[in-house]
C-alpha cells in the first residue's frame, strides 16, 4: 500500500507540481486548498505525512500545526512546513509548535522528495 501525503496549499500550481513529484515516487497524494478544511481532512483521511503551507485562507499553517499537535489522535503526524517567506521568526515559531522539516518556495524537487522519504519511509 502506498504512503499517503496530504498537501495543504492554496496555490494550485504548487499542488500540481508536488503531486506530480510525489506520485512519481509512488506516494498517494491528496490536497486541500483552504486552511479551514485541513484539520477535519487530516482527522478523516489519516495521511502518513502532511505538507503544510504557512499562508492559507481560513486558518494559517501555524494554527493548523497547533491543532494537530494538541490532538492526541494525530499529534505524531510528520509535518513539512512550506512557505515563500520563512523568516527566522516564522521558522522558530514552527519549530516551537513541532514542525518536522521546512521547505522554502521556490523549492528544489530533489529536496522535497528527500524530506518526504526521510519522514515517511
Amino acid at each position: 500500500m502506498s504512503r499517503h501525503v496530504l498537501i495543504v496549499e492554496d496555490e494550485e500550481n504548487i499542488v500540481e507540481s508536488l503531486s506530480f513529484l510525489l506520485e512519481r515516487e509512488g506516494y498517494r497524494v491528496t490536497s486541500v486548498l483552504d486552511g479551514a478544511q485541513a484539520v477535519p481532512c487530516i482527522e478523516s483521511s489519516r495521511p502518513d505525512l502532511l505538507i503544510l503551507d504557512v499562508m492559507l485562507p481560513g486558518l494559517d499553517g501555524f494554527e493548523i500545526l497547533r491543532a494537530i499537535r494538541s490532538n492526541a489522535a494525530i499529534k505524531d503526524l510528520p509535518v513539512v512546513m512550506l512557505t515563500a517567506k520563512m523568516q527566522q521568526q516564522d521558522r522558530r515559531t514552527a519549530e516551537d509548535i513541532g514542525a518536522n522539516a521546512f521547505v522554502t518556495k521556490p523549492f528544489s524537487n530533489a529536496e522535497v522528495v528527500s524530506i518526504v522519504k526521510r519522514l515517511s519511509p
